[in-house]
């Protein structure tokens, strides 16, 4: 089956996690993704985190499936020329270096515009070009501290929190491959490409945009209804950190089940939504509180939130995660297990629909990595291995046109 990016050539200049995440994506959907690598070493992360000596590590092999790896040396003339003749047959470069390192390594924007015309140039930041801290060097969690997720995620009597969900690096990835579909889309009105960039900071704080929202409530009110401090708790003038609660105005919590005492994840996530109070009220055993004017509204209920919160509690208390919430979804109710990463792993639905899926490798035999999350009605996207260090470095030279001799040539000038 033809996949749909079958026909776009990317240069991988990335490198740990956004960047390779973004072009991941677009390998899975098709694109001819050239991972461009330094000899002797490449990716950092094929060496970080090791589960099997001297082979690639699963940070590495779980961030590049479906693509080539090239080793070329750009600070030689010989990696230079292959680089320019790779621009000029490629429709993509990705990259994620520090400010100004394509400049000195002699590919400033002007000169790949004028290599390719048509070539798109994305780039990962961790601030946008002309923030104050454009110069600053930006990892996953200094991201979610700039991007405003940190200070609201947490307890209130409790530190700054970061998520581990990568909200700064595969979430910036995300980003940027709608950004570079967005241009290719572009070019074929235009038949020009452009630069499109990604900041850390700002995809962030797009995925907190309802603490934005809050933020401005609170300038407004004082106070914010559906957190936890309200009514009886103080507010001061930011958007407070809210344990468990609902963010989208529905109060929710997680809450204890059976076995808790022992498995630190035997827990649901319980969230009471307006038109389920009454189903939930009938689940728990509890059917007088539906017309009870102390609980039939949600103002009403606020000031008795955690009371609610234990009286379910103490009906979950028989019942494993996965008991509750087999019964509580009978009535509709919105709730989920807290899955570790075991159970997800050898969740047999993920594994059905390809989220999860094990790949084979030539080094470390089979392991599991995430699938495509984006589900097709025509294309189920194949996962392939990640490459070793420099596997397709002959294929890629060959398709620019070099002889066996010249690449012969160009691997001993690189290991000099």
């Amino acid at each position: 089956m033809s996949k749909p990016l079958e026909g776009i050539k990317i240069i991988d200049f990335t490198h740990v996690q956004a960047g390779p995440a973004c072009t991941q994506l677009l390998a899975w959907f098709g694109a001819d993704v050239i991972k461009v690598e330094r000899p002797g070493s490449g990716d950092v992360t094929r060496t970080q985190l090791r589960d099997i000596p001297d082979v690639d590590a699963l940070y590495f092999t779980m961030l590049n499936s479906n693509k080539k790896s090239l080793t070329l040396d750009t600070k030689k003339p010989e990696g230079k020329e292959v680089l320019e003749k790779l621009i000029k047959e490629s429709d993509v470069m990705v990259e994620n270096f520090g400010p100004g390192a394509l400049d000195r390594m002699g590919f400033p924007w002007q000169y790949i515009k004028e290599l390719n015309p048509k070539m798109i140039l994305a780039s990962v930041k961790g601030f946008s070009d002309g923030h104050h801290y454009d110069d600053l060097k930006v990892y996953e969690n200094v991201a979610q501290c700039a991007g405003g997720a940190a200070s609201t995620t947490g307890f209130w009597d409790g530190p700054p929190t970061i998520s581990a969900a990568a909200l700064g690096d595969s979430n910036t990835g995300m980003h940027l491959a709608i950004g570079i579909l967005t241009a290719l889309i572009g070019r074929d009105k235009t038949g020009k490409g452009q630069k499109v960039a990604v900041s850390m900071q700002d995809s962030v704080l797009n995925l907190c945009r309802v603490k934005l929202r809050d933020q401005q409530r609170l300038d407004r009110l004082g106070y914010l209804e559906e957190y936890p401090q309200y009514p009886h708790g103080e507010f001061s003038d930011v958007v407070p950190r809210g344990g468990n609660a609902g963010g989208g105005g529905q109060p929710g919590w997680v809450l204890k089940c059976k076995g808790w005492e022992t498995d630190p994840n035997s827990y649901i996530y319980f969230t009471i939504q307006g038109h389920a109070w009454a189903p939930i009220c009938r689940a728990i055993g509890k059917p007088e509180w539906i017309e009870d004017a102390n609980y039939n509204t949600a103002t009403a209920r606020q000031p008795h939130i955690f009371d609610i919160f234990k009286t379910i509690e103490e009906w979950l208390a028989d019942k494993t995660k996965f008991e509750a919430v087999d019964i509580l979804r009978k009535f509709d109710i919105p709730c989920a297990p807290v899955l570790t990463m075991k159970e997800l792993a050898n969740d047999p639905s993920l594994r059905e629909s390809g989220t999860i899926t094990e790949v084979a490798h030539k080094e470390r035999g089979s392991y599991l990595t995430v699938g495509s999350p984006i589900k097709f009605s025509d294309m189920k996207p194949e996962i392939t291995a990640s490459p070793l260090l420099g596997e397709h470095t002959d294929e890629v030279l060959k398709s620019l046109g070099y002889s066996s001799a010249q690449i012969a040539n160009l691997h001993q000038q690189q290991a000099v």
